[in-house]
Formats: C-alpha cells, structure tokens, sequence
C-alpha cells in the first residue's frame, strides 16, 4: 500500500543544511496500523508529512497504492491527497463553523455535490459517536469530542490512508482509550490503513500491528509490535519498551534481598506467558524462588509476561535454571543488586 524509498529530506536552515530523513525505506501493508515512534526531532512527523507530500522529498519516491507521488504535477497530486486522510494533534477545526459545518468543508472542498454532502455527514458523525453534536461549534466540544470530529472530516472523501498526527498527545489518558477505540474500530470496518506517529509507545502497543523506532533521521528498528517488546535490540527501543514494561523494585525491597541471590528479570514470550513453567523449575532444579514482581500483557491477542524473581542457589545451579528458562522461549536478564 504504502512504500518510501531512500525517502531523504533535507533543509536550509541559517545554520546550514539540515538531514530530517536520512534515506527511510518502509513498507506498510493495506490494511495495516504502522506506528512510527521517536523523541522530538527524530523526523517522524518529516516523514509522515512526506507520505502526503506536505513535505517534498528530497530525494527518494513515496509511493501509495502503486503511484509515485513524487512524480504526479499539480492537479493529479490534488486528487491523489483526497485518498489520504489526516487528522493533527491540536485538531484544527473552524471555529466558526459547527461540527456538521466542519466535515462538510471537506467534501465542497473536493467538489462533491451539495446532494451527496448531507447523507455522508450525517453518515460520518454517526460513525465517530457524534450525531447528537452536529449543530455545536468546536468551542462547545471536550477535546476527545474534537478529535472525533477531525477523523471525520479526514475520512468524508473516502480515503484509502489515514496519516495520525500525535492524534492522541493532547488527550487525557481516558479520552486517549476512546480515541484509539475508533480508530480500530476505522481499520477493522473500512479496512483503512492507518499511519500514526507518536512519542508514546503504550498507543503503539494498544493499537499498532507493527512499528518503526526512528532516531536523527534513520529508522533504526523495525517490525512487529509483538517482537519488539518481547525482543527489543536498539537502546533507544528498549528505553521506550521500558516505559511501559519496565518494574522498579522499590530500595526497601532490595535492602532485604538475600546478597548471595541472583535476580532475575524474565520475559515469558507467546505460550510461554501462560505456562507453569516457573513450577516446574522449582521442582526439577534445586534452587529457591522469591517471585518480586509479575505482570502479563496482552499485545494484540499474544500474551507477553514479565517477572522479578529472587533466585538462591549454586551457580550451576542458578545457571542450569537460566538455561532452562531461555529453552522456553523465555528472554532472561540477570539484574545487579542496587
């Protein structure tokens, strides 16, 4: 569906020239929520911004259902832009106008017929929650209610991609729930493909099929939402999986800890997560156990569990128990004593 190759974007700037994408290339399937993550200035909006050709490249092709972008003049580009939707952060609604008004905007834009313009908004704010609001002006709408309405103008000229701009930055944690509710509810009934930036890696592990850690320009990681979180290789991925997955043990906990014990850190990946597997290490290996910490995850439908746990033993046999684990699938991490 969605294709960016050697995608390069440069500015000038009165320092100098400046790298925003540093030769990108992603594939995104249809049908596919892809998440693109990274701190301020990683060039994730750049590229985001490229795909719709807000942003010219460069260098490198965009291309979207087999057309290049970068390619087409003015008038196909126009068109080709009515087959991608957006919907921004800080929403950009006209404040004069209400909420019908709003969505209506897009489809006169795209010179759709008045006769055409009532039913698909009416349609459209159905579908986002918001029939009841459609006479109300932006100033009279909670912020989750205000992003409802942009998804719908986003999606009035039946677009094929929808690009999400930090959709959710500006929300509260509830609201953010909401919003991302719909747009999965957008991908699974209109099949749309779905294209969402964001700084938060909690929204891509609720929403997201797969993912694209950026860093200075390069996308420096990438694939399933579920491999990465269980298997993470980049520091700065698993600084940001550590923002979700991460347990602190608390001083006091370390302070009673046993010196001579190892604490282990265990990630039980896919069937492992709901396995007896801890049990049946306890009573074939003849170490001690002290669970500290537990937690299992739902990532999409696959489970990913976590676990602290204080173990006493031999080395050998603290090691044999290390081996065990990693032959089930499980990712062990030994962790220094505070």
């Amino acid at each position: 569906m969605i294709k960016l190759i050697n995608l390069h974007k440069q500015y000038k700037t009165n320092k100098g020239t400046v790298t925003g994408v540093d030769h990108v290339n992603l594939h995104i399937a249809k049908g596919e929520i892809f998440g693109i993550v990274g701190y301020s200035g990683a060039g994730k909006s750049s590229v985001l911004r490229c795909i719709n050709l807000l942003e010219k490249p460069t260098s490198g092709k965009v291309l979207v259902n087999g057309v290049d972008l970068t390619a087409l003049g003015k008038n196909g580009l126009r068109l080709a832009r009515q087959k991608i939707g957006m919907i921004f952060q800080h929403f950009y609604l006209i404040g004069s106008k209400t909420v019908f008004e709003n969505v209506a905007f897009a489809l006169e834009a795209a010179d759709t017929p008045q006769s055409a313009i009532q039913s698909k908004v009416t349609e459209l704010l159905q579908l986002v929650g918001l029939a009841d609001k459609r006479d109300s002006y932006p100033a009279q709408l909670s912020g989750g209610q205000k992003q409802r309405v942009g998804i719908a103008r986003a999606l009035a000229n039946n677009p094929q991609v929808l690009l999400c701009d930090e959709a959710t930055s500006a929300l509260d944690p509830t609201t953010t729930q909401s919003i991302l509710s719909l747009l999965r509810e957008i991908n699974r009934k209109l099949g749309l493909t779905i294209v969402l930036i964001t700084h938060e890696m909690e929204v891509v592990k609720e929403l997201c099929h797969r993912v694209a850690i950026m860093q200075d320009g390069k996308v420096i990681e990438a694939g399933s939402v579920y491999e990465i979180f269980a298997n993470p290789v980049q520091p700065l991925t698993k600084e940001f999986i550590n923002s979700v997955l991460e347990f602190k043990l608390p001083m006091k906990l370390w302070e009673k800890l046993n010196p001579s014990s190892k604490v282990l850190k265990i990630l039980f990946r896919d069937d492992a997560a709901e396995q007896a597997i801890i049990s049946d290490l306890l009573k074939k290996s003849g170490i001690q156990a002290n669970i500290l910490h537990g937690k299992i995850d739902y990532i999409g439908e696959k489970p990913l569990g976590t676990f602290i746990m204080e173990v006493t033993g031999t080395n050998e046999e603290v090691d044999s128990a290390i081996r065990y684990l990693i032959d089930r699938s499980c990712i062990v991490e030994v962790i220094e004593h505070a």
